[in-house]
């Protein structure tokens, strides 16, 4: 899998490379080749959510219960790739990350990371600065609520 996000990684370099310095037919033409604000499709959002299902999520109360059950998922699911220091493994340490994100950000980023690198700035800047795609790890909406728990635990929630 690896090998596979370095090529196509490697390939995007490649395109962008090739395509520095072009000029647009509009732009040779002396148009500017740029579409008004209103019909760039995809235009990324920062309202800090991110992209997926949890727009209106709602943080609940600490659950100490729910947070044990995430540390068995995170553990299953995520440990290869991050830690909850803030040392990088091959993904981000995520010590903090309650803190430094919205709620409904992290659990998109945890059930929609491909979207998410795709279009949420913040994402895009961590795959800028990571250079690794993060990958779906066929985590459900429960247990990536169960994630989230965990998280806010290490981050010091229920203390």
């Amino acid at each position: 899998m690896k090998k596979l996000i370095d090529q196509i990684s490697t390939f995007v370099l490649i395109l962008a490379i090739a395509s520095c310095g072009q000029k647009s037919a509009n732009e040779t033409n002396g148009e500017s080749g740029q579409q008004p604000q209103s019909m760039i499709e995809d235009e990324p959002v920062d309202d800090g959510l991110g992209i997926g299902n949890y727009k209106d999520f709602v943080e609940a109360e600490y659950n100490a219960d729910l947070a044990q059950k995430g540390k068995v998922v995170f553990d299953a699911k995520c440990l290869a790739c991050h830690k909850i220091t803030d040392q990088k493994v091959v993904g981000p340490g995520l010590l903090g990350i309650t803190k430094r994100r919205k709620a409904a950000w992290i659990l998109n980023m945890i059930t929609n990371p491909v979207e998410m690198t795709q279009k949420d700035p913040t994402a895009k800047d961590l795959l800028a600065e990571h250079l690794t795609q993060m990958t779906f790890q066929d985590v459900n909406d429960a247990d990536a609520k169960a994630i989230y728990e965990y998280l806010r635990m290490v981050d010091g929630a229920g203390n």
